[in-house]
């Protein structure tokens, strides 16, 4: 008997939890998972998604295919390489105005200003890496993915780390994918609570 009501107490306790990042959900809409390659912005994102029930918007699969040509070539891209596939990411973040789950790798603040622009209250959850992390991980992905090795240093050459920015959560991208995502959940519902004060 103690253990049915100890399951319902439990139940409530999560509805609870989920109702509250609904309510932060409804003043936040879109999250973009973001950091360099091999940070792990798909898996955790993925999960971040499905935690939330939100859909998924993958952005590498947003990329022109001058983009992947050169990206498969070892070619890093440009800022005007990127400007077509920013505006379609913000173009897919204005079209789900009930929410979405964003991976963007958003290196440059003018890259995630311009995702900004695109979804009011935007929030950022940046996966911190090493260099030798990344390149561990992507060269053991190579052949699966369209991003080659060659081509870590130059993400870590763009980056412009968004730690002192509003509305961003940085997060070690080595920890596992489950504790990122209830990090960022917690995360999440902290941000609304803060903004109701």
């Amino acid at each position: 008997m103690l253990l049915k009501a100890e399951q319902d107490n439990v139940q409530r306790a999560r509805n609870r939890f989920i109702f509250s990042l609904q309510i932060a959900l409804s003043k936040m809409k879109s999250i973009v998972m973001m950091g360099v390659a091999g940070c792990g912005k798909s898996s955790a994102g993925l999960a971040l998604a499905n935690a939330l029930g939100l859909p998924l918007i993958e952005g590498d699969a947003y990329h022109p295919q001058s983009n992947i040509d050169k990206i498969r070539q070892g070619v890093p891209l440009t800022d005007e390489d990127r400007t077509g596939w920013l505006d379609a990411l913000g173009g897919e973040l204005a079209r789900h105005s009930d929410g979405a789950v964003l991976t963007c790798s958003a290196l440059r603040r003018s890259y995630r200003d311009r995702l900004r622009e695109a979804s009011m209250g935007l929030r950022f959850v940046f996966l911190d890496i090493s260099h030798e992390q990344a390149l561990e991980r992507v060269t053991a992905r190579a052949g699966e993915h369209m991003f080659p090795p060659v081509l870590v240093a130059s993400q870590f050459a763009t980056l412009e780390s968004p730690i002192d920015e509003a509305g961003v959560l940085h997060i070690n991208a080595t920890l596992p994918v489950d504790q990122i995502t209830q990090l960022a959940c917690a995360w999440l519902r902290s941000e609304t609570q803060q903004e109701e004060l």
